[in-house]
């Protein structure tokens, strides 16, 4: 049962990738696009309807918006469209991801965060 939650969770994954996709696909019409670029925002960001820290309801609404709004995109977008971005959001799911390009942007964050604190510090830019 955990291994079917999991196949669940990555193909919510990337179908959000693939929506994302599809909204800025030329083939898409504009209402797809539309909701496309609502689902793909409302997944990912980091603001909710009903806040994560609710007990229950949190979580609840991650689960019943996102793959509704999923669905209701699957069903507007062509099915050419749809394969080709999913296929699209598939090969960039299995794209090694680089940890020193990672490493690179925290220390870019943290010297700029350091530059900053040095100049806002009293004395500091005198």
């Amino acid at each position: 049962m955990l291994e079917a939650a999991k196949r669940w969770a990555r193909g919510i994954r990337r179908d959000v990738h693939a929506v994302w996709l599809a909204a800025r696909h030329p083939a898409t019409p504009w209402y797809a696009r539309a909701l496309a670029i609502a689902v793909a925002a409302y997944a990912l960001s980091p603001i909710d309807l009903i806040p994560d820290f609710v007990p229950v309801l949190g979580y609840l609404d991650d689960l019943v918006v996102v793959p509704l709004g999923i669905l209701a995109v699957t069903k507007l977008v062509p099915a050419p469209v749809l394969a080709e971005c999913r296929a699209a959001a598939e090969a960039a799911g299995r794209r090694p991801r680089s940890l020193a390009g990672a490493a690179a942007v925290v220390v870019l964050w943290a010297a700029g965060a350091a530059l900053l604190l040095w100049w806002l510090w009293p004395g500091g830019a005198a």
